[in-house]
């Protein structure tokens, strides 16, 4: 048997072994039996045509290939809003399908139902990480945040399924920051927005938003300040996914909206996106002044 036909052996075995898992990672991010079979026949045609030799743990690499597929499917469910079929209802699981080691793990059907009122992100960040202890260094570059944004999208989700929305004087509090740096940078006020952003805020633009003339990364308070300076015209405060945040409306249509994390009192990450799919799958709602 040749060196190359070892290897794709061995990675045949490996993806077997660990069907029945990659199965309840993606049963539990989308709810539908159909779709968890095309999301595991997808991953192994993806799986397939790559050199998998240098990846030590490959459990957690299929896992994470299972993710983003699933994130994909959620996103372009998301976008479909006007589906005339009404809202996903996830199915039961099929037992006679699902072998005992996955069944005694299995997650209830009201579960599933709570899961489906998740944002595509914050579902990802919940199933992975508090079902299957995946750790949030990981789980970050999957759904595009930073490791702390995506506990934040943990957090939330939690706080939902166990049916406790975000405290309203949270959200109350962090309008005002965001209100201050809106303010702020309409006025050119350029110690005003020190005074709200955090020494160590990050802010990164998605690709379609570099195309618009944003930088993809800066770092540094003074740095953030200077790009907001004497801006933020059309810029309204806004709930993005639930959280506070920045919607940017010109000619009518929401063009850019502002992802914004917070370290206490002061804003610590600000995520800028314009691609229109991205766009198309937030839950955006813009905030009376």
């Amino acid at each position: 048997m040749s060196q190359e036909s070892f290897e794709e052996n061995f990675l045949v075995r490996q993806f077997e072994a660990n069907r029945d898992h990659l199965r309840a990672v993606a049963y539990r991010m989308l709810g539908s039996r159909g779709e968890v079979d095309d999301v595991v026949q997808e991953a192994w045609l993806r799986v397939s045509r790559y050199d998998t030799s240098d990846i030590a743990n490959l459990r957690g690499w299929l896992t994470t290939v299972v993710a983003r597929i699933c994130l994909d499917m959620l996103r372009a469910r998301k976008s479909r809003k006007e589906d005339p079929m009404g809202p996903h209802v996830p199915e039961p699981v099929d037992e006679t399908r699902e072998r005992e080691a996955e069944m005694a793990d299995s997650v209830g059907a009201a579960l599933l139902v709570v899961l489906e009122t998740l944002q595509p992100a914050e579902r990802l960040a919940f199933v992975l990480h508090d079902m299957f202890a995946v750790p949030f260094e990981e789980i970050a570059p999957i759904v595009g945040r930073s490791v702390d944004a995506s506990r934040q999208l943990a957090s939330r989700a939690r706080r939902r399924v166990q049916g406790a929305p975000v405290p309203e004087a949270d959200l109350s509090h962090q309008r005002k920051i965001v209100d201050a740096f809106l303010k702020a940078s309409r006025e050119g006020n350029f110690e005003g927005l020190l005074a709200v952003l955090d020494p160590g805020v990050v802010f990164r633009a998605d690709q379609a938003a570099v195309r618009l003339g944003a930088l993809p990364e800066v770092r540094g308070a003074d740095a953030v300040a200077q790009i907001y300076k004497g801006r933020a015209q059309a810029a309204r405060t806004a709930l993005v996914d639930g959280e506070m945040g920045v919607a940017v409306i010109l000619s009518g249509q929401l063009r850019i909206a502002l992802r914004v994390t917070f370290g206490g009192d002061r804003i610590a990450g600000i995520e800028a996106l314009a691609d229109a799919e991205r766009i198309a799958a937030l839950d955006v709602e813009v905030l009376e002044p």
